[in-house]
Order: C-alpha cells, then structure tokens, then sequence
C-alpha cells in the first residue's frame, strides 16, 4: 500500500490499495457485529479510458459530498468507483441512491455518459468482497443518459 492512502486529485478518495484493505476490515466488523454494509458500484459507460477515468473523478466528487465522512470511495482499475456505505441497510442505501441519481440530473458532466448503479448488501446478498461485487455488477439498479446541459455551469 502506498504512503498516501488517497488519491492526489481528491483526499475523499482512497487508493485502491486502501480500499481493499479497508473494505475488508469493515466487512469483518459488519459480520462481527451483525451490522449492515451496502456496496455500490458505478460504472460511467464513456468512449474511451481517458474519458472514462474523468468521469469516474467526476462522479467521485459528486458523491464525496453525498455521503458520510465515515463512507469508503475508490476507483477500480474496470474504469469504475466503488462506495461502501456503512452501517446502510438495503432501503436506506436506496435512498442515498436515489439522492446520488437526482445529483447526476442536475450535473454537467464534461462528456455525456450513461451512467450504471450496480448494488449489493452485506449480509444480504454475501459476507466477502469479491462476492459482494459480483453481486453488484448483477443487480444493475440504474442507467441514466447524460447529455450536456449546454452552457449551464455545473449544479452545487
């Protein structure tokens, strides 16, 4: 793991490194106590990988400030961000979800995107992290077509 664990462009951001190793910790802890865990992975459907990694630094800081200080956000090398949202049952993830779908309504993303929210909870839907994300990636919950917003600046 790096010295840093967050990335230079955003300090809400985690390395993938110290995402792993966290998300681990807090799986753990989630089992251990009997608590709730929601992992969300969102995918920027972009042109190219350039692209798709503006978008994901984008989509990250929309959702930095979208969810708790004590949530975990990470980029994956698939060209996607990873959110784990603590002690967050599955209606309740819902719900920050539906709140991070009105954000990306009103922001004007550089380049249009279609952007996917796959979604899955600990205990739910799997108790490991690689279980968990496969079970994300088939629980596509939404698609929603980004088109730019002409001159607009972007939505606060």
């Amino acid at each position: 793991m790096s010295a840093d664990p967050f990335l230079d462009q955003d300090k809400r951001v985690l390395t993938p490194e110290a995402f792993a190793f966290v998300f681990s910790n807090e799986l753990k802890r989630a089992m251990r106590s009997q608590n709730f865990l929601t992992l969300l992975v969102i995918e920027p459907a972009s042109r190219g990988p350039a692209e798709c990694r503006q978008t994901v630094r984008e989509i990250g800081r929309i959702i930095g400030r979208e969810v708790r200080e004590t949530d975990l956000l990470s980029p994956t090398d698939q060209n996607q961000l990873s959110v784990v949202l603590l002690d967050a049952d599955l209606a309740n993830s819902m719900r920050v979800v539906d709140r991070l779908r009105a954000r990306f309504e009103h922001y004007q993303f550089a380049n249009p995107t279609a952007i996917s929210v796959g979604i899955a909870n600990c205990p739910m839907h799997g108790a490991d992290a690689e279980t968990l994300r496969q079970a994300a990636e088939l629980r596509e919950f939404s698609s929603t077509l980004r088109e730019p917003l002409g001159n607009a600046p972007n939505a606060q």
